[in-house]
């Protein structure tokens, strides 16, 4: 063992108090510190940081990290702070700080007691940081999440391209690109901006083994959420990241969870700079279970107990799944990884593209392209990630971690097939893309195959009798298996490998499962599809007669006890606990705690005796403005304002405000209507009134009217029974 590795694990020690260093770690090092350039390209959880701030700590001058997020330096810099003597140990410098805050910093790195400047690109550019970045001696410069270099990364930011031009303007010091996802593409368009093309260059394995890859079928609003509030109640207390692509849908996520329990906060840009800072605190200090967040969250973020991340939207590039996901399990316990895919989101991000120039245009359509080929595929998830990062993966061991190697599909032969597939891109060389190729052997002489002749090939309707599925699902498994090549700077056009070519010459046997088709899901269906319950009718039957019991017992009529539907309600979701049950429909705290113990107790009994298995549901308690409603009108009741200018004020008609009335008593709220009560009847009216219905077990307001030869009206007497349910039953 030499020296300076000795050295260099005795600083480890000393600093970070680990014995031994991951990976590559330690040659990054060794590389930075005899002044050569590097490329560093790991998996988040790999120990990307400590490649830059090791050296850092150890070297003569300030190392120079530049970073994109002006919201994360200071837990960077923070976490730094903690291993150093001192705070002036580790800065950073952006349009945050106050002037006296920054003539601190420049004082302290001036005088060198500071070893690491965080600075974001913004700031860099300035001519006043280069001046003052001169007048300093730097150790090296730092480029952490490199992938915002390209145009072809999931994060492009055009500051990120001048890097190089304004560092030579500084200094000619080494330079230490660091990235946890880049394409072969991507890493040689950084290497090119950068000037690096002569840097070496270290490249970790990209397979995550501990996260575990889902996609799930995004369905109606209402069963996404309950997909979702499920997802995560199964995981009570642990850490989680929930990605929305909107700042509106981030706190419309975080609202629906907090209603149903879950400790949830958004994130996103457009928050004030406190709330947002806060938000992440508490996510970071475990006060709060659950961000909902826009993919602003994460980068550089060190919270290694993230146990999921959930995909509420499709992202916008595989890139851009595999960094938000590597946020998850990065202390290397097990971490869940959960997509939920509708093939009309993949249409929207397309359509927001159309106002971009044309090369962009046609980029961000092809990484939209992959994203959506990731979610349909029915091949290994680990496998098709590493292939879009240039790294061959055997799917034997992916151990089962992701649901297409969970719970695979069943297989067909298809040998003969993708020999005509390999035969039909080897003959178009290279020209065209997945849909003329589909276009040929499926028989279909679109205008694009007709203006090639492919028209007149021996291969053209080869394939008629499959489907478009079909042949997208193996074509796929072409690519994914390096049998085809497909070219994403140019429009996907896809031509035949080496391997390609020599497995006509030899095929083997191959068995393909086919890829998923997913329901295409329109915004206005998302938001009003809603699931029918089918109920257990012997169970309804039993509550049915339980409910006359306990009105019996208490000498109210059997309505009072629970509505119609909350007792089909009980018959579909089996409530078992007194949380479940104020979860039922019409069923609030109040009237679960009243009324709940022996229908909890009927149907905990009826699910042990005939070996039900509960579904894995909840009730979906909304935010759409009813808590709202609810509260103002509880409130303008105490202050006594007229049903009629309660109902005005919430833009209800009267008969509208009733139901709402009714809905706040049934679910177990009281309210007191006894000061517009008190003007239309007399104590002894009302005592009368309420015996009606004391005896009554229709609870049919027709019948009350009628019972009273009309004497109040249709309305009137609704209030009268909402305020006797109040009296009674709450």
């Amino acid at each position: 063992m030499t020296t300076e590795v000795l050295d260099l694990k005795v600083s480890l020690k000393e600093f970070f108090g680990f014995d031994s260093f991951k990976g590559m770690q330690e040659q990054v090092i060794s590389t930075i510190l005899k002044g050569n350039d590097c490329f560093v390209i790991m998996p988040t959880g790999a120990g990307k940081s400590l490649c830059y701030q090791l050296p850092a700590l150890i070297s003569n001058g300030t190392a120079v990290i530049i970073s994109p997020l002006i919201a994360l330096m200071k837990n960077q810099v923070d976490a730094i702070r903690g291993f150093g003597e001192n705070d002036s140990i580790a800065h950073f410098l952006n349009s945050s700080l106050t002037k006296t805050q920054t003539e601190r910093v420049k004082r302290d790195v001036s005088e060198g007691r500071t070893k690491m400047l965080y600075v974001a690109p913004e700031t860099l550019k300035k001519d006043e940081t280069i001046d003052f970045l001169r007048s300093v001696k730097l150790s090296f410069v730092a480029v952490d999440e490199a992938h915002c270099i390209s145009e072809w990364g999931h994060d492009f930011r055009p500051e990120y391209r001048r890097i190089k031009q304004i560092v030579k303007e500084i200094d000619d010091v080494p330079m230490i690109a660091l990235t946890a996802t880049a394409t072969p593409k991507v890493q040689l368009d950084i290497q090119k901006t950068l000037n690096m093309l002569d840097a070496q260059v270290f490249k970790s394995s990209f397979n995550r083994a501990n996260l575990y890859y889902e996609v799930l079928p995004k369905g109606s609003k209402a069963q996404t959420m309950k997909d979702l509030i499920s997802f995560i109640n199964k995981r009570k207390g642990k850490s989680g990241i929930v990605y929305c692509l909107s700042r509106k849908k981030t706190e419309e996520v975080s609202e629906i969870l907090q209603a149903n329990g879950i400790n949830a906060l958004p994130y996103h840009a457009g928050l004030d700079a406190k709330t947002r800072a806060g938000n992440q605190d508490k996510f970071l200090m475990e006060d709060a279970d659950v961000i909902c967040a826009t993919i602003a969250f994460g980068m550089g973020i060190d919270k290694p107990d993230v146990r999921f991340v959930i995909h509420y939207d499709v992202p916008k590039s595989l890139e851009g799944y595999y960094q938000e996901t590597g946020r998850a399990g990065r202390d290397g316990m097990d971490g869940d990884c959960v997509l939920f895919f509708n093939p009309k989101d993949t249409e929207k991000l397309e359509k927001f593209l159309k106002d971009k120039p044309v090369a962009e245009r046609e980029i961000g359509t092809q990484l939209i392209s992959e994203m959506a080929f990731f979610a349909e595929s029915s091949q290994c998830r680990r496998k098709s990630l590493l292939h879009y990062f240039g790294e061959n993966f055997d799917a034997e061991k992916c151990d089962k971690m992701c649901d297409n190697c969970r719970s695979p599909r069943e297989t067909e032969e298809a040998t003969d097939a993708l020999v005509a597939a390999l035969k039909a891109i080897q003959f178009t060389d290279g020209k065209v893309g997945l849909k003329h190729i589909i276009n040929i052997l499926m028989g279909k002489a679109s205008p694009e195959v007709k203006a090639y002749k492919h028209s007149l090939h021996e291969l053209f309707g080869f394939g008629k009798d499959k489907n478009e599925n079909y042949w997208k699902t193996l074509i796929r498994y072409g690519q994914i298996n390096n049998l085809i090549i497909k070219n994403i700077e140019l429009y996907g056009l896809l031509s035949i490998s080496k391997e390609g070519l020599n497995y006509i010459a030899k095929p083997t046997s191959v068995q393909i499962a086919l890829d998923k088709e997913y329901d295409a899901i329109s915004d206005a269906d998302f938001e009003s599809i809603q699931l029918e319950a089918v109920y257990d009718k012997e169970l309804y039957a039993k509550l049915k007669e339980l409910q006359k019991e306990v009105a019996k017992d208490m000498g109210l009529p059997p309505y009072v006890i629970f509505q119609e539907t909350s007792l089909e309600d009980m018959a579909f979701k089996f409530p078992i606990t007194m949380d479940e049950m104020e979860n039922i429909t019409g069923v609030g705290k109040n009237k679960a705690k009243k009324f709940g113990k022996p229908f909890i107790q009927l149907i905990s009994n009826y699910v042990d005796e005939n070996n039900i298995e509960r579904p894995d549901d909840l009730v979906l308690k909304s935010v759409v403005n009813k808590s709202a409603r609810k509260i103002h009108i509880i409130q303008n009741i105490d202050k006594k304002v007229s049903i009629e200018d309660i109902a005005k004020g919430q833009g209800l008609d009267y008969e509208e405000l009733i139901e709402e009335l009714e809905a706040i008593v049934f679910s177990g709220t009281q309210v007191d209507l006894l000061y517009y009560i008190d003007e239309i009847i007399d104590e002894e009216g009302r005592d009368e009134i309420y015996d009606y219905f004391k005896s009554d077990d229709s609870g049919s307001i027709d019948a009350a009217v009628n019972e009273f030869d009309g004497e109040f009206t249709h309305e009137e007497m609704k209030i009268f029974q909402i305020q006797f349910m109040s009296d009674v039953a709450n």
